[in-house]
C-alpha cells in the first residue's frame, strides 16, 4: 500500500507530499493542473528512465520518495531477501535526478540498480494508463486469472515441485542417453586402448626400475673387474690390507696394558680390521651377483621399447602415468556397460515424475476450463455495467491431444487466450489485437474486480480510465471501484463526478502562481469541499444550486 507521496523539483511540481487512503483515493482537477504528473513522478521510483528535462529548477536536483507498507506483501519480502535488503514493515523508495543528469536509486537507503526498482515496483504498483499495452492481453495473465477463479493455488504449488523434478530427471536423462552415444562413438578406440596397457602388464615403477637394471647390465663388465681388484687388494696380493692391520695389531698388542692410549688405537685397528673384512665379503658377494646376461639385457630394451612408445603415444612421463590412463580407461569401459542399466533406472523416474505431474495439471485445467464460463458471463455483466453492453468475452483454454514431457510447462500444459468482439457481432479476435485503450482499461477492472479476493494485486493506480464513458456507465465503474477498494487500495485519475463521489478521500491538484513561476499543488478536500469540486465538474466553475444538491447525491448514493 503506498502510504504517502513526495515529490521535490518535477516538471511544475516545486514541493507536494500527500498522504493517501488505504481504500480509495480520488484525485481530480482541471485539464493541465498537473495531475498526470504526478503518475510521472510515481514511475520514476518504479524504475522509468528520465533526463533532466523534468528538473523544474536547475539549482536543486529532483527528488521523488514514496512510502509503502509491506507488512502483509509476501512477494515484497522475498523479494527483499533475495537481495540482501534492509527489511522493516515499511519500504521507502527514493530517486534522486542531478542537474547533470545523474540519477541515483534507493530503497531503503540502500543503492539500487534501475532494473531493481522496476523489478520491486511491479509488487507495488498496478498502473492503468488509457493507451498502455495492458497485461490483460498476455497469456499468463490470462492463465493467472483463471487459476485465480478456479482456487488453482495449491493445485499449481504441488504441480510445480513436480515439475522441477521432471525436469531435472529429464536433464539428467538426456545427458546419461548423450554420455552413451559418446562412449558407443568412442568404444571401441577406447577397448583398444585399454587392452594395450593391459596386455603390456607393466608392474608399479616397472620401467623406471629396468631403466636402473639395463644401466647395471650394461657396465657389468667394469663393475666385475672393479670389485675384483678391489677383493684382491683387501685379502690377496703382495700387501693385502686386512692381513696387514692383523700384524700391526700384533706389534702393538704387547704394550697396551702399559699405555691407556694405545690400547685405544688398538682397539680402533681391530675394529677397523673386522669392518675391512666385513666390506670384502659384501664385495666378493656383489662380485658374484654382478654377471653380464645378453639375453636379460634383450629382453629389458624390449620392455623399455614398448614403454617408451606407450608414453609417447599417451603424452606422459612414467609407469605411475600409464597405470593411470589404464585405470581410467577401465573406469569409461565399465561405464558403458553399465550405462543401458542407468538409463532405464532413470526412465523409470522420469516416467513416475511425468504421471504424477500429469495428473495434476489434467486437475489444473479441468477447474480453468470449469471457470471459463463463469469469467464470461461474470465480465460481459460488468462491461455492461461500465457502458459496454455489447461486449463479448470468450476464454479460450486449449489442450494438446496427447500429453508429452515437452507439452508440460511450469503452468500446466493448457493454452489460454482471452477472445474479445466488442460489438457483438460473432467476430471474436485477441484481446491485443483488436480491444482499444478505453475498453482494455475498463476489461481490466472488470477482470480485478473478479480476481480481487484471490489474487494478492499490489496498489492499482487508474490514470483516467474513463476517458468516453458518463452518466450510469461512470456510476457504475465508480461503484466497482469502491468494491475493488476493500480489498486493495485504488487510487484514480478522474474527470467523471460519478466516480469522484465514490472515494474515500478526494484530493485536488490545483495551479498556483508563485511570483512569477507557475506551480503545481494538491490538498486533500473537506467533505464541503468535496461537495463544490464534483458540482463543479457537473456543471462548471460556478456550480448552480441544483448541481450543488446533485453533488451531495452522488457523494451520499
Amino acid at each position: 500500500m503506498l502510504q504517502q507521496l513526495h515529490i521535490q523539483n518535477y516538471a511544475i511540481i516545486d514541493e507536494i507530499t500527500i498522504k493517501f487512503s488505504p481504500l480509495l483515493s480520488i484525485i481530480t482537477g482541471e485539464t493541465g493542473a498537473g495531475k498526470s504528473i504526478l503518475v510521472g513522478a510515481l514511475n520514476l521510483i518504479l524504475g522509468e528512465r528520465a533526463d533532466t528535462g523534468v528538473l523544474l529548477s536547475r539549482e536543486k536536483k529532483c527528488f521523488v520518495e514514496g512510502t509503502f507498507s509491506v507488512s502483509d506483501n509476501k512477494e515484497v519480502k522475498r523479494f527483499i531477501a533475495k537481495n540482501d535488503l534492509d527489511m522493516d514493515n515499511e519500504l521507502v523508495i527514493r530517486r534522486e535526478i542531478t542537474a547533470n543528469g545523474k540519477s541515483r536509486a534507493f530503497i531503503n537507503d540502500t543503492p539500487v540498480t534501475l532494473a531493481l526498482l522496476q523489478e520491486v515496483g511491479a509488487y507495488l504498483v498496478d498502473l492503468h494508463q488509457q493507451f498502455d499495452t495492458l497485461e490483460v492481453g498476455q497469456e499468463d495473465f490470462q492463465r493467472k486469472v483463471l487459476d485465480a477463479l478456479a482456487g488453482n493455488n495449491k493445485l499449481m504449488s504441488e504441480y510445480q515441485v513436480l515439475y522441477r523434478n521432471l525436469q531435472s530427471a529429464n536433464k539428467k536423462l538426456q545427458t546419461l542417453k548423450l554420455q552413451k552415444k559418446q562412449f558407443n562413438e568412442s568404444f571401441d578406440y577406447t577397448k583398444f586402448l585399454f587392452e594395450e596397457l593391459q596386455q603390456a602388464g607393466l608392474a608399479e615403477d616397472e620401467l623406471e626400475n629396468a631403466e636402473v637394471e639395463l644401466k647395471l647390465l650394461n657396465n657389468s663388465e667394469g663393475i666385475k673387474s672393479a670389485l675384483t681388484r678391489v677383493s684382491v687388494d683387501l685379502n690377496e696380493g703382495e700387501q693385502p690390507l686386512v692381513p696387514q692391520l692383523k700384524v700391526i695389531i700384533g706389534q702393538l698388542q704387547p704394550f697396551t696394558e702399559m699405555m691407556p692410549e694405545l690400547k685405544i688405537a688398538a682397539a680402533r685397528l681391530l675394529s677397523a680390521q673386522i669392518e675391512l673384512l666385513d666390506i670384502s665379503e659384501d664385495i666378493e658377494r656383489l662380485n658374484d651377483s654382478v654377471n653380464y646376461d645378453a639375453s636379460k639385457i634383450e629382453d629389458i630394451n624390449q620392455r623399455l621399447t614398448l614403454g617408451y612408445k606407450l608414453f609417447k603415444k599417451h603424452g606422459v612421463k612414467t609407469t605411475a602415468d600409464l597405470l593411470k590412463i589404464q585405470q581410467d580407461l577401465d573406469e569409461k569401459l565399465q561405464a558403458v556397460q553399465n550405462v543401458d542399466d542407468t538409463i532405464l533406472e532413470q526412465e523409470k523416474e522420469v516416467e513416475k515424475d511425468f504421471q504424477l505431474a500429469s495428473v495434476i495439471a489434467a486437475k489444473i485445467s479441468l477447474n480453468r476450463r470449469g471457470q471459463s464460463g463463469p469469467l464470461q458471463t461474470n465480465v460481459e455483466t460488468l462491461l455492461a455495467r461500465v457502458g459496454m453492453p455489447n461486449a463479448r468475452l470468450r476464454v479460450a483454454v486449449s489442450s494438446p491431444a496427447e500429453v508429452s514431457i515437452s507439452g508440460l510447462e511450469l503452468y500446466g500444459y493448457d493454452s489460454v487466450e482471452f477472445l474479445f468482439d466488442a460489438n457483438n457481432n460473432k467476430q471474436f479476435a485477441p484481446i491485443r489485437k483488436v480491444a482499444s485503450g478505453g475498453e482494455l482499461s475498463r476489461l481490466m477492472l472488470c477482470i480485478k474486480s473478479l480476481i480481487a479476493g484471490s489474487v494478492d494485486l499490489p496498489t492499482m493506480i487508474f490514470d483516467e480510465i474513463d476517458t468516453g464513458i458518463s452518466g450510469e456507465a461512470a456510476r457504475q465503474v465508480g461503484f466497482i471501484m469502491k468494491d475493488l477498494a476493500s480489498k486493495r487500495q485504488i487510487i484514480c485519475i478522474t474527470h467523471q463526478p460519478q466516480i469522484a463521489g465514490k472515494g474515500d478521500a478526494h484530493y485536488y491538484v490545483y495551479k498556483e502562481l508563485a511570483g512569477d513561476v507557475v506551480k503545481t499543488n494538491i490538498r486533500l478536500l473537506n467533505k464541503q469541499e468535496r461537495v463544490t469540486s464534483i458540482a463543479q465538474m457537473l456543471s462548471g466553475e460556478k456550480p448552480t444550486s441544483a448541481a450543488i444538491e446533485h453533488a451531495r447525491e452522488i457523494i451520499g448514493g
